[in-house]
C-alpha cells in the first residue's frame, strides 16, 4: 500500500467521527448542515469506489461561497459563536471530499479535535463531557490507522490502542488539572443575540416576564453553608428598573454607577456559592446585600452585582449576603429624582388615586400598607395570560382587568408610590427555587423569574415589598406552578417538563439525583478556578514559595514522563539489529564510490545496480546481498559471523579500488 493512500479503515473511522462530532452541535446548527454531510459522505464513498472523481477547483470555490451564504442567512452574519462554529463544522465536512493523502486526513482529524472542543462552549454538563470522549476515541483510532501499517484491515485493534492511550493520559491530565494555573481566555467570540439565555434584559414590559416564566431552562444553582433559608426569603436580585415611559420599565442612572452606596450590615450573614449558567449579560444573581471576595464583580449603585464582561460560560462564585442590612439611609438628590420619575402624561386615574391615598395616609409606611391591603382584599387575580389593558396600562390593570403577573403588580405599585411622592423602583430577578434534598442546594429556573418593589424610607433606607404575595402567596411560598394550577398546560413543553415528573415519585427522585450529580460536576470541576486552586494548594502545602512549587511540579512532571517513556518503550528489551547495521555500512561503502540507494529501492535491486556500476567488484557485492537477503527475508538462521565476513570483503575490495584509482 502506498504511503500516500488513505486506508479504508481510517476513512470509515473518519466518517463515524464526523457523525459523533456533529451530534452534540445539532441543537444550534442549521438543518442544511445535515444535508451537507450526507452529500459529502456519499460523494466520498463514490470516490473510494472509483465511481466519482475529486471535485475541481471551481466547484470547491462555489461550495465555500454557498456555505458562507448559508451561514450568513442562518445566523445573520459571519461573526459570533454560532456562526463561527457552523463555519468550522462545514469546513470539517467539506474537507472530507477534498482529502487525497494521509496529510489531508491528519488535517481532518485535527479539525475534528477542535470541533469537539467547541461543543463545550454550548454544553458543559457531565453527560456532554462523557460523550465527547467517544469522538475523541474514534479520531485517535483514525490517526493510529494512518500510522500503523500492521493494523491495515484490522479496525478494532486501533480502537483498543486509542483507548489505552486515553487511559495512559489520565494521570497527566489530573496533575495538569490540579496544578496548571487558571488563566482567563485569550480570546472570545461574541454570543449570538438570537440565542435565549436568561431572558432578563435591560428593559422590560409586563408581558416579558410572563413569557420568560413559561421556560424551564436552568438559570443558576446555589448551595448554602448551613441551613437553607426559607423559600419566601430567597429574592435573587438581578436588575433595578427606575425609568418608566408609560409602557416599559428600564434601568436608571444608579444601576450604571460603579460605586456601592452606603449600607450597614445587620443581622446574621448568609454564605453560599452560585453556579450560574451562561447568560450573555454581565450581571450576577445574589441575595441582598452581597459581598464577593477578590473583586470578581462590582456592587453597583442600585445594589446589584455586575462583572466587567458578560457571563459566556458556566461561572461559579462565592457570596456573603446581609439580608437585614440597612441600605442607603440617606438618599442623594439624583437617586431621589430617579425614584420619583414618571411620564408627564398618562394613567390619570392612578395619579388621582395616589393623591387620595396620600391625603388619608400621611406617612409613607402607612400608604404602603394601605396599598398592600388593597391588593389583598380587592378581587385581583394572578395569571400568566392577562387580558389587554389598553393605552394606559396602569389604569387598565388597577381599575379594569385586575388580572396580571408579577410585573403588573410591581409596576402598578411603583407608579402609585411615585405619584404619591415616595421614591420607589422595580426590582427584577428570581424568587425561590426548587430544593434538591439529595444535594442540599436550590435550583433556580427561568420560571422562577419575578419582579418586586423597593421604596425608600428616611433612616431605614430601601425596603423590599412584594405585592404579588398579597394576591398569590402560594407563588412565593411554593412556586409558580402551584400559583397557577389551572394554567399548568403552559409548562408541558418546557425543557425539563417539570410537571411530568413531580407526580411520579421515583422518576422525580431520579431526575433530582441526576441534577445533583451534574451540579457536583459544575461546582467541583468546572468551578475549580484560581481561588479554589490557590486554597487547595495552601491546604496541601501551606505557605510556600509558589515559584519553587511550580518548578517542583514541572520537575515532577518531567520525571513522570521519563518513567512513562521507560515503561512504554522498554529500552532494556531492545536487541541490537546486527543485520540492519551491516546493511547501513554496506550502503555507506558504496556511497563513497558514487552509488547511492534510491528511495524505495530493495536490497537486490540496489545490489544489482551497484554490481553493474562496479563490475570488477560485482562478485563480493552480490555475495553480501545474497547473504543479507537469506538472513533478513528468507528465514535462515542469523549468522552474524558470515554476514560480517561478507561485509569485510566488500569494504576491503572497495577500499583497494579507491587506492588504485588514487594511484592512477
Amino acid at each position: 500500500m502506498s504511503l500516500l493512500t488513505i486506508p479504508r479503515e481510517t476513512l470509515v473511522w473518519l466518517m463515524v467521527a464526523q457523525v459523533l462530532v456533529i451530534l452534540p452541535h445539532l441543537a444550534h446548527l442549521p438543518l442544511w448542515i445535515v444535508a451537507l454531510w450526507l452529500g459529502c459522505g456519499l460523494w466520498r464513498v463514490r470516490i473510494y469506489r472509483m465511481q466519482a472523481s475529486y471535485p475541481p477547483g471551481w466547484l470547491k470555490g462555489l461550495a465555500m461561497l454557498v456555505v458562507g451564504a448559508g451561514v450568513y442567512l442562518s445566523h445573520g452574519g459571519l461573526v459570533g459563536l454560532d456562526a463561527g462554529v457552523t463555519l468550522l463544522i462545514a469546513a470539517f465536512i467539506l474537507k472530507l471530499v477534498e482529502m487525497r493523502s494521509r496529510r489531508d486526513a491528519v488535517v481532518v482529524i485535527f479539525l475534528g479535535f477542535f470541533a469537539v472542543a467547541t461543543s463545550y462552549l454550548f454544553e458543559d454538563g457531565l453527560l456532554a463531557g462523557l460523550f465527547s470522549l467517544l469522538p475523541i476515541l474514534v479520531l485517535l483510532a483514525a490517526m493510529i490507522g494512518l500510522q500503523q501499517s500492521r493494523l491495515f484491515g484490522r479496525p478494532w485493534p486501533a480502537v483498543r490502542l486509542a483507548g489505552g492511550l486515553l487511559l495512559q493520559a489520565v494521570p497527566l491530565m489530573l496533575v495538569l488539572f490540579v496544578f496548571f494555573p487558571r488563566v482567563g481566555p485569550l480570546w472570545s467570540l461574541p454570543q449570538s443575540q438570537t440565542r435565549g439565555t436568561t431572558g432578563l434584559a435591560e428593559e422590560m414590559a409586563p408581558g416579558d416576564i410572563a413569557e420568560l416564566s413559561q421556560s424551564g431552562e436552568l438559570a443558576f444553582r446555589a448551595s448554602f453553608s448551613g441551613e437553607l433559608p426559607p423559600r419566601e426569603a430567597l429574592y435573587w436580585r438581578a436588575l433595578t428598573f427606575e425609568q418608566f415611559d408609560g409602557r416599559r420599565w428600564a434601568r436608571g442612572p444608579s444601576s450604571h454607577v460603579m460605586r456601592a452606596p452606603a449600607w450597614t450590615p445587620q443581622g446574621a450573614p448568609l454564605d453560599y456559592s452560585v453556579v450560574m449558567q451562561p447568560s450573555g449579560q454581565p450581571w450576577l444573581f445574589a441575595l441582598d446585600v452581597p459581598e464577593l471576595p477578590g473583586g470578581e464583580a462590582q456592587l453597583m449603585g442600585d445594589f446589584h452585582l455586575q462583572r466587567s464582561r458578560p457571563v459566556e460560560a458556566a461561572l461559579m462564585y462565592r457570596v456573603r449576603s446581609w439580608p437585614a442590612a440597612v441600605r442607603q439611609p440617606r438618599l442623594p438628590q439624583s437617586v431621589a429624582r430617579a425614584g420619583l420619575q414618571l411620564p408627564a402624561q398618562g394613567n390619570p386615574r392612578s395619579r388621582a388615586w395616589a393623591t387620595e391615598l396620600k391625603a388619608t395616609h400621611p406617612t409613607p409606611q402607612a400608604l404602603v400598607e394601605a396599598l398592600l391591603r388593597h391588593f389583598n382584599q380587592a378581587p385581583y387575580a394572578y395569571t400568566l395570560k392577562p387580558p389587554p389593558v389598553g393605552e394606559d396600562i396602569v389604569d387598565g390593570f388597577l381599575f379594569d382587568t385586575r388580572r396580571g403577573f408579577c410585573i403588573h403588580y410591581a409596576g402598578a405599585m411603583t407608579f402609585v408610590l411615585r405619584a404619591a411622592g415616595i421614591p420607589s423602583r422595580v426590582v427584577v430577578g428570581y424568587q425561590g427555587g426548587e430544593l434538591n434534598e439529595a444535594g442540599s442546594y436550590v435550583s433556580v429556573r427561568q420560571l422562577d423569574a419575578h419582579a418586586w418593589v423597593e421604596y425608600w424610607l428616611a433612616g431605614r433606607g430601601w425596603i423590599r415589598v412584594d405585592p404579588t404575595f398579597q394576591v398569590a402567596p402560594e407563588r412565593i411560598e411554593q412556586g409558580l406552578v402551584e400559583a397557577v394550577p389551572e394554567e399548568r398546560a403552559l409548562f408541558d413543553d418546557s425543557a425539563i417538563a417539570l410537571l411530568r415528573y413531580r407526580d411520579i415519585g421515583w422518576l422525580n427522585d431520579l431526575r433530582l439525583k441526576w441534577e445533583g450529580i451534574n451540579y457536583g460536576w459544575q461546582r467541583w470541576v468546572l468551578g475549580y478556578q484560581g481561588d479554589e486552586q490557590l486554597a487547595l494548594i495552601q491546604r496541601w502545602f501551606g505557605s510556600v514559595d509558589y515559584r519553587a512549587l511550580g518548578a517542583g511540579v514541572v520537575g515532577a512532571l518531567a520525571i513522570g514522563m521519563a518513567v512513562l517513556a521507560l515503561v512504554l518503550f522498554k529500552p532494556w528489551r531492545n536487541v541490537r539489529d546486527r543485520q540492519r547495521e551491516g546493511y547501513a555500512r554496506f550502503e555507506q561503502a558504496l556511497a563513497r564510490h558514487g552509488v547511492r540507494r534510491q528511495p524505495g529501492e530493495g536490497p537486490r535491486a540496489f545490489g544489482e545496480r551497484a554490481a553493474q556500476r562496479l563490475p570488477e567488484r560485482a562478485e563480493v557485492i552480490l555475495a553480501f546481498v545474497r547473504q543479507y537477503e537469506a538472513q533478513r527475508y528468507a528465514g535462515q538462521t542469523a549468522d552474524s559471523v558470515a554476514l560480517d565476513r561478507a561485509l569485510r570483503r566488500v569494504c576491503r575490495q572497495l577500499r583497494w579500488r579507491a587506492a588504485r584509482l588514487r594511484g592512477e
